[in-house]
Order: C-alpha cells, then structure tokens, then sequence
C-alpha cells in the first residue's frame, strides 16, 4: 500500500498549508515532485491519508517510510487515527535526520494491539519551529505484514486465496496494462526494477495511475511464493489507441525483449544478469514460457502482427533462447510458426463456452493452447468448458480466468474472480472461484479413455487418474436443466466395495451470485 503524494488524496492536519511543489531538489528524476508542508509556529501539523479506501488495523506491526527535505529537529510522528472521531489508534515518534542539503529516508515500525476496523488515516506530524518552516515529504509508503514476509511485498489474505485454488502458472505482467493506451504509456520492464525512488509510475490502461510498485522482480517473487510457472507476456509494438510500430523501427523493442528475458533468466557475466545480481537475486529465475504481445487482433494490429511483428519477435527469441515456448497473442495468427502456442481469450457468453466444449479435440499438437482469459458470467458453464480444457492435456497446457482482482471502492470491470477492499475479513470470493477450486485440487496425471452410454449434454464429464496418489478422478458438470441427472461410472480394475469420495458444488439457483458484503451462496457438500 503505496501512499501517494498526490493532493487529491492528502488531507491537512491543523492548520496548515499545503502544495505540490517542484521547486525543491528533486528526490530522483523519477519523482521530481514532492509534497511542501507549511504551517503556525509551535503546532503540530501535517498530512493525513486514507491509503486505499480505508486501512485495516489489526493487532499486528505495520512498517513505512518517508523521504523529507528541509532542515528541521525534532520529531516526527507517524499515526493511525480513526476516520471518524480522529483518536489515534497507534502511533510512534520519528528523530528527524532532515536537512537542507539532501532528501533524508526516515523508517518507522507502528505496533497495534487492537483490531479497529478499517476506517483509518495515516497521519504524518511535525511540530513547526518557525514561521517560515516548510518541509517536502515524497514516497509515503505504509505496510501490513505481507505475504512471506516480502519486502513491498503483498497482502496475506489475497495470496492466501490465491494460493487456495491450487494455480499452476501466471500470467505476467497482465494484458492491455502491458500494451499502454497511447505511445509512451507501454509497460517498461527497466523502469520498474530496483529501489522505488527509481520508479516513476504511467497512467495505465484502466483508467488510474500505476505507480508501478509492482514491478517486475515484484511479479516474479509473486510467482515464486504461490509456486506456479510465470509465463511472461513481452511488449510487441502495439498500443491500444492502434499506433504500431513499423518494421524498421521494431528492432530496439526486439532487443529490449532479449534485455528483458537475460535479466531474468542470464547466469553468466553480462550487463543484464549484472543488473540483476546488483539488486541482490543472485539465482537466475527459471522462465520457459514467452508471450509476444497481448491480443494483437484488437486496436488493428493483426495485419502488421501477421505481417512481420510475430515474426520477428519469434525468430529473434528461438534464436537466443531456444528452450524457450513462445505464445502467439492470437489464435487468428497466419502462418503459424511450428512450436508457437497459441493464445486463446474468449469472453463469450454461456451458451458459446457450452459449445466450445469439443473446441480443442482438432487442435494440431504441433502448437498447443494456452487459455490465458477467459469468463462468462456463469460458472457451470465455464465447468463445462473447463472440462473441455481437461480432456485436452496434450493440446491444451493452462486455463486461467480473468480479471482476477477487484476492488470493491473502485474497478472498470465485472464480473471478477476476486472482489475485496481494505477489510480483509471482507474478502468475497465468487463461484467461479469455487468451481476452479474443486476443479484444480482435483487434479488427474493421466486423462483415461471414456465409452460414454450417453451423449454430452446436458451433463458433461471427463476422468482421469492421479499417478501421484493411486486415484481415479471423474469431474462431471450439468449445464442449463432442472432435470436430474443420473451418472454410473465405473473405472478399469475397480472392485466391489471400493470406497469413492463424492464432492458436488451447488448454488440455490441459476442466477446465484456471491456479493461483496451478502453471504457466500456456494455450497459444497461431501455426501456420506
């Protein structure tokens, strides 16, 4: 939770003035502005922040940050205070090192013992010593504990649902966030790498800033601690608003690519691996997935993707890496390299992802599929197509939903996997959640042959079995009927009295949906 030093989000404490300045010396050329806080002699005065729509206060120890400019001695005080009545709820005096003669970092540890909700200001305090005193803040950065502990790292309740449904790969960094919406708004991996001081943030494709905190070593340690493959989705000439770049101009951004991929993954001595290992990851990260671009039949970039950009991209990356599966953007890409994996985005409708069920029995195995979105509104019927997914695992390698958080307090997008806001108690996980759940801890290691009796239709079904713990799997979904359905399985060598495990996911209707602050409505029942 990155406090933004913007005013639009800063409150006065006391009576006080406030401004964005650029006349001080700027903390880096990345953050040239910075906060100037000016107020009455003797009192103490500052600038308050609600964080993200609010901070929960747990019992729990918070860490932060500031940068100040300025000459001043005394104390500075970092609190949490109630929205509503003003009490603090914690707080901690700071010695100030600030100085006129350059920007000082100032660490600061806050110790609760309470839990008092999540309608709470930061606060940031200094008693002035003269009339004329104003002091310049920059980078106000708060922390709840984070998941495995990771410095800027992420919220424990989020990575815990994320780590519940059992993932296998990711893909980073995200989609038309990648591409940018006009020139000089793309995704650049250089600039979001290192100290944050060194970040300078873009508007990004959604509609709000990005501070780009969450940069790219951020992206692979978030890969790491849910143990899943990153499959890594390179920029590759296109913006949303459909300016392209033309082929004589695409060979920077080409070798860009190549600088992105040796920093991640180099382990000789070269410039790129030397960047890595001086932000202290001396191991390679292991990367063998590369995606170049992200929907390139969109803002009219299938002509020039067709044309040269796959191309080039393609034949440069196999060329230096050639352990490397490199993913198209597009199913509609012509001609298809052998060995390229086809990415598939389908935001349909039910009825569509129903029909899709047998979409990858034709598939050739020469260019298998990732499915790197999809959603439809309706999770038995994303089952369905999930199974189809299933019956595929020779053609088809990942199935991953999107989007897959959601802020309650402010989002462009819906339905989502995961809708949240600064409660963490509140957290609200939709029943596509609970499907992909029971689907994906349910895993098979070998997809078993089936002789149907039945047509598909409106039940669905695929089988497997787990080679890792002995046991067959059957997965089965009812699309669209109030009809029941009677299944028989019977699996090869299987004796009389062998004991199955029943798990049935089921809502109270077919219009069930789990809203953020009702009830969970997904009931998944073990029948004896």
């Amino acid at each position: 939770m990155k406090l933004l030093s913007l005013l639009s989000l800063a409150t006065k404490v006391a009576a006080v003035t406030i401004s964005v300045s650029k006349d001080a010396p700027h903390l880096s050329s990345a953050l040239p502005t910075s906060v100037a806080v000016k107020g009455k002699v003797g009192e103490e005065i500052g600038i308050s922040n609600p964080g993200y729509w609010g901070i929960d206060i747990l019992p729990q120890t918070y860490k932060g940050s500031f940068w100040a400019f300025g000459d001043y001695r005394g104390d500075f005080k970092a609190a949490l205070r109630s929205a509503s009545s003003g009490e603090i709820l914690t707080s901690v005096n700071i010695p100030s090192h600030s100085n006129t003669h350059r920007w000082t970092k100032h660490e600061f540890v806050l110790d609760s013992d309470i839990a008092a909700g999540y309608k709470t200001n930061f606060t940031l305090t200094f008693v002035a010593k003269s009339g004329h005193q104003a002091l310049n803040f920059n980078l106000i950065s708060l922390f709840p504990p984070t998941y495995n502990n990771r410095e800027n790292g992420l919220c424990r309740d989020l990575m815990q649902s994320l780590k519940d449904l059992n993932p296998s790969f990711m893909r980073i960094p995200g989609g038309n966030n990648l591409q940018g919406k006009v020139p000089g708004s793309r995704w650049k991996w250089n600039e979001i790498i290192g100290d944050l001081i060194d970040r300078p943030g873009r508007t990004g494709a959604w509609r709000y800033y990005n501070t780009d905190g969450l940069g790219l070593i951020e992206y692979m340690l978030w890969c790491q601690d849910l143990e899943v493959e990153p499959v890594l989705i390179l920029w590759a000439g296109l913006y949303l608003d459909g300016t392209v770049i033309p082929e004589d101009g695409l060979d920077f951004y080409v070798r860009d690519a190549l600088h992105e991929i040796e920093f991640l993954t180099g382990d000789a001595s070269t410039e790129y691996r030397a960047k890595r290992v001086a932000l202290g990851y001396e191991t390679p990260f292991e990367i063998n997935f590369v995606g170049v671009g992200n929907e390139d039949y969109f803002s009219s970039g299938i002509k020039s993707y067709n044309e040269y950009r796959f191309r080039i991209f393609f034949d440069a990356i196999s060329e230096r890496y050639p352990h490397l599966q490199i993913l198209s953007s597009t199913v509609e890409l012509d001609p298809i390299p052998k060995g390229a994996v086809l990415d598939y985005h389908d935001y349909s409708n039910p009825d569509g992802a129903v029909r899709n069920f047998t979409l990858f029995d034709d598939q050739d195995e020469s260019n298998k599929v990732l499915v790197g979105e999809y959603g439809w509104i309706a999770s038995v019927a994303e089952a369905v197509f999930y199974l189809g997914v299933e019956r595929n695992p020779d053609k088809v390698f990942g199935c991953a939903f999107a989007p897959l958080l959601q802020n309650i307090e402010s989002y462009q997008w819906n339905p989502n996997l995961i809708t949240f806001n600064a409660n963490t108690s509140a957290t609200v996980k939709s029943i596509s959640f609970h499907v992909i759940g029971l689907l994906s801890n349910n895993r098979f290691t070998t997809l078993l042959p089936i002789e149907n009796s039945e047509e598909y239709d409106p039940g669905f079904w695929v089988a497997g079995l787990n080679e890792d713990i002995n046991t067959y799997v059957w997965k089965a979904a009812v699309y669209n009927t109030t009809t029941e359905q009677a299944f028989e399985i019977n699996f090869p060598g299987s004796q009389q009295g062998a004991v199955a495990e029943l798990t049935v996911l089921t809502a109270p209707d077919a219009f069930s949906e789990n809203i953020f602050g009702e009830p969970d409505l997904v009931d998944t029942k073990k029948p004896d």
